[in-house]
């Protein structure tokens, strides 16, 4: 039984040195896809119809995917590296709670309560890391990939090589709503050239230039696709305001004590400044009103049992 308890915990931690070792394939995956992207649309076949000599329609239509298309491509790097360069929240060195968010208590407690080992105390209103040993703050858990606790975290994504927490899930969130709105104006700007593909005519262009349209067209296309699905799910997260590992943990729960309403979860998430909805930043007002985006504390219905 030990041996085979102890080969298990051997090929989780090579799973999760795999996932870390990941990264960096993962960014220029990306890039690469932005790359062939922008081969496919803007050099190979509406950047020449501007200077074709073609008639004023096809100048106008080639311009406004070009503006589209360059627009969405420079809020979609913003928020992607804005997400992998942001650390998702972390627990403050020698943090201590001053009562038990999570269960709606509002004794608080005592340093008797911590006593010399947290772990070992017994006591169920605190929650103790034994990971990382040190105490949790409310909404937080800890990555085995990233090998540390993160402030509300949502989940581990190796497309963007971090987690996605408290600190950056905004520009998570942003990240997937410019990528599907990208992919889609990409997917609909070469479904002609797509089309002609299955013609009996003939197609203008070298077998390099047909490939990488063809390409760009079917990635674009699977991106979108699976990004909309990620999107709705997040905004369901979103109006309910909880996390992917909150929604699995508190499934069969009727009710769930950090759900303010759709008007205030969105702005624990996004702020209260409309100015900044669509950046990944925050307005110095929103940070120092909304004590959630800092990801140490978070309001709650009192008179629910978050436990139910």
């Amino acid at each position: 039984m030990y041996r085979s308890g102890a080969v298990m915990a051997w090929n989780v931690f090579r799973f999760c040195t795999a996932l870390r070792g990941l990264g960096s394939i993962m960014i220029l995956l990306v890039l690469g896809v932005v790359g062939v992207t922008y081969y496919a649309v803007v050099l190979t076949n509406y950047g020449p119809s501007l200077t074709s000599g073609g008639g004023f329609l096809d100048v106008l239509i080639a311009l406004s995917v070009l503006v589209l298309f360059h627009c969405l491509l420079v809020m979609l790097l913003w928020c992607y590296f804005s997400v992998v360069f942001t650390d998702p929240g972390s627990v403050p060195p020698n943090w201590r709670p001053e009562l038990d968010e999570e269960r709606g208590e509002a004794d608080p407690l005592t340093t008797s309560e911590f006593g010399a080992s947290p772990a070992d105390s017994g006591n169920t209103r605190i929650r103790f890391c034994r990971k990382c040993n040190q105490l949790k703050p409310p909404r937080c858990h800890h990555c085995s990939v990233c090998g540390r606790c993160v402030l509300k975290m949502d989940h581990h994504c190796v497309w963007v090589v971090n987690c996605v927490g408290a600190l950056n899930y905004k520009y998570f969130l942003l990240f997937l709503f410019y990528t599907f709105l990208e992919t889609t104006v990409v997917t609909l700007s070469l479904l002609p050239q797509f089309i002609a593909f299955f013609s009996d005519g003939e197609i203008p262009g070298t077998p390099g230039t047909l490939a990488t349209t063809f390409l760009a067209f079917v990635l674009n296309l699977a991106f979108a696709l699976s990004v909309l699905g990620f999107l709705i799910m997040h905004i369901s997260l979103v109006s309910g305001n909880t996390t992917t590992i909150e929604a699995y943990e508190k499934k069969t729960s009727p009710k769930w004590r950090y759900d303010l309403g759709r008007k205030r979860n969105f702005g624990q998430v996004f702020g209260l400044d409309k100015r900044y909805w669509f950046i990944p930043a925050y307005s110095e007002e929103d940070l120092r009103r909304i004590p959630a985006l800092h990801g140490l504390e978070y309001p709650s219905k009192p008179d629910l049992d978050a436990q139910e």
